[in-house]
């Protein structure tokens, strides 16, 4: 049985951990928000950019060739995949989850793999996850840690598919070519404390979108004039694409982290006041029959001195 002394000694280093995790409860709530600005943000620069693909495709025919949104031949094309995990541990299964999600989706995947495929992470925890699972790991890179250094990521990955390309013997005259098939696996938030793992394929661009935008009716009667030749502006506007489809799961894949981190540490909160009440309780108890027995010795010392 534990002493008082050593019982409150417990308490207060308990008591010094619950401050350490309703602070970690803060911060993780603070970047949530953060995060989920920075993706508001985009939803403006994004209908922009759609716009100008909408009025590109409508006026230059010779805009986006089929050469240009599927495969040229039956066999299938350089696989490029980007998956998005966490630098920081405390937040639960985030990093297990995603990591078996590739897993399981390279294992029967609805769309034919790549001999050629090159597999990049961003953050270093989901690493022994897949090394375990066998999976090849060609580039990692750093998560930011905050919503300033996710557009210097961005630049980064971007960089990365220039020198597949480059590699694969694919990248054009133009730079980015569209129809190089980027896989993009990472983690959203559904709530402040859920997320779901997703996989989405930037590249190469819907058909079926670019459909809808050639149908799209425009919003004024005012149309705007490209001035650059239309095939080189689409190819930038793709670019344009490429980073926001990057920026967006980047940005998801943090608010992600952090809810799972804010639900991982409402749990040990929950954990960490039972154990006050547990370790209370037990102090109190102790400190109750340590003046119990106190009592009890006096009585016995004043029933021997008057003889009774």
């Amino acid at each position: 049985m534990q002493t008082p002394e050593a019982l409150k000694s417990q308490i207060g280093s308990t008591a010094d951990l619950q401050s350490v995790v309703k602070t970690m409860k803060a911060q993780a709530a603070v970047s949530i928000q953060q995060y989920e600005a920075a993706l508001a943000s985009l939803q403006q620069y994004s209908h922009t950019l759609e716009l100008g693909l909408q009025i590109l495709l409508q006026q230059s025919a010779s805009v986006a060739p089929p050469a240009a949104l599927a495969p040229a031949s039956s066999s299938p094309d350089p696989l490029g995949i980007i998956l998005f995990g966490s630098d920081q541990g405390l937040c639960g299964q985030f990093n297990q989850q995603i990591a078996q999600y590739l897993d399981r989706y390279l294992g029967d995947p609805p769309i034919a793999i790549a001999e050629q495929r090159h597999l990049a992470v961003v953050g270093a925890r989901p690493l022994p996850t897949l090394q375990e699972l066998g999976l090849r790991i060609d580039e990692t890179f750093a998560v930011p840690s905050n919503v300033d250094g996710i557009t210097a990521t961005v630049q980064d990955l971007l960089l990365m598919i220039d020198r597949w390309q480059t590699h694969w013997g694919t990248i054009g005259s133009r730079g980015l070519v569209p129809n190089q098939r980027i896989l993009l696996f990472y983690n959203r938030p559904t709530s402040s404390v859920a997320y779901e793992s997703v996989i989405v394929q930037p590249l190469p661009l819907d058909e079926a979108w670019l459909a809808q935008l050639r149908q799209r009716p425009w919003p004024s009667r005012r149309l705007p004039t490209p001035l650059m030749d239309p095939e080189t502006l689409f190819f930038k506007l793709v670019r344009q694409y490429l980073f926001i489809s990057l920026y967006q799961a980047l940005a998801a894949s943090l608010a992600s982290e952090n809810a799972s981190r804010l639900a991982a540490m409402q749990a040990a909160e929950s954990n960490i006041d039972d154990r006050l009440e547990d370790l209370t309780r037990q102090y109190r108890q102790q400190r109750q029959s340590a003046i119990t027995a106190e009592l009890l010795d006096v009585i016995s010392g004043f029933e021997a001195l008057t003889g009774q």
